[in-house]
C-alpha cells in the first residue's frame, strides 16, 4: 500500500513532539530591532493587499482540485499540520492534500523527497503547479504566515533541526512565508545540508529586509513558476 511505504535515501527525523520555545527580543537580529512600524505595516499591507485578491480569484480553482482529490485518492480533499511560526508559536497550516490518507501513520514526520511514494498521481501535478499551497493564503490573512518569509517547519523536525543546524532557531524572529529567498533560490530541503544553505539565505532576507525585497522575491517567485528559473545563489 503506498500510504505505508518509506523511503531510504535520507535520514528519517522521528522525535517525541515539542514546542519551540519564544525567541527572546535580544535573539532579534539588530536591524529587525530598528526597524519602524511603517515599514512592518508595509509588510502587513503587501500581503493582505495581495492575498485577498489572489485567495478569491483562486477559489474555483481549488475547489476544482479539492472535488478531483476526493475523488481520486481516499481521504479529505483538504489537511491541516502544524507548523513552527514567529517566536516559536506553533500555528496550523492549510493545504491541499498531495499524500495518501494518512502516510505518516508507520513512518512519522518526514520530508518529502523526489519520487516519494506518499505522494498521490495527482498530488505531484498540485505540487508542481503549486496549487497546494494556495489554500496558506489563509494563514496569511490570519497573521499567522507573511507572503515572503522563511519556510514553516513541523514542530517534531524543527526541534531536531535545531540541534543539528547553527542559529536555526533565529528564523522564528520574523513571520514564516509562503514563498522566500531560500525558497526561490533552493530546491526543497532533503538532508540537514540543504538546511543548512537555506538558513544562511534566511539570515541574509532578515538582515537586508524591505517591503522591496519582498516584492522582489514574489516576482522571482511568479518567473520560478512559469518555468524562469532565477540564477542559484551563493550559499
Amino acid at each position: 500500500m503506498h500510504a505505508t511505504e518509506t523511503t531510504t535515501e535520507v535520514p528519517v527525523l522521528r522525535i517525541t513532539p515539542h514546542v519551540l520555545p519564544p525567541e527572546p527580543a535580544e535573539a532579534l537580529p539588530a536591524r529587525n530591532a530598528r526597524r519602524s512600524r511603517w515599514h512592518l505595516r508595509g509588510k502587513r499591507a503587501l500581503d493582505v493587499s495581495l492575498s485577498l485578491p489572489l485567495l478569491i480569484g483562486t477559489a474555483p480553482l481549488v475547489a476544482l482540485c479539492a472535488a478531483v482529490t476526493r475523488i481520486t485518492s481516499r481521504g479529505p480533499a483538504f489537511y491541516s499540520q502544524q507548523r513552527v511560526g514567529q517566536f516559536g508559536r506553533v500555528f496550523t497550516i492549510h493545504k491541499l492534500r498531495t499524500m495518501y490518507h494518512d502516510c505518516d501513520r508507520l513512518t512519522g514526520p518526514k520530508w518529502c523527497v523526489p519520487g516519494d511514494p506518499r505522494v498521490t498521481p495527482f498530488g505531484r501535478f498540485l505540487r508542481a503547479a503549486h496549487i497546494d499551497e494556495l489554500p496558506q493564503l489563509v494563514n496569511v490573512l490570519r497573521g499567522q504566515m507573511s507572503l515572503v518569509g522563511p519556510r514553516p517547519e513541523r514542530p517534531e523536525i524543527a526541534a531536531t533541526l535545531a540541534t543539528q543546524v547553527d542559529e536555526y532557531d533565529i528564523r522564528s524572529a520574523v513571520l514564516p512565508g509562503i514563498t522566500g529567498h531560500a525558497q526561490v533560490h533552493l530546491p526543497p530541503d532533503v538532508t540537514v545540508s540543504d538546511v543548512r544553505d537555506k538558513v544562511r539565505l534566511d539570515r541574509d532576507y532578515m538582515r537586508t529586509w524591505t517591503v522591496w525585497s519582498d516584492v522582489v522575491a514574489l516576482w522571482r517567485t511568479a518567473r520560478k513558476l512559469v518555468g524562469l528559473h532565477p540564477r542559484r545563489a551563493n550559499t
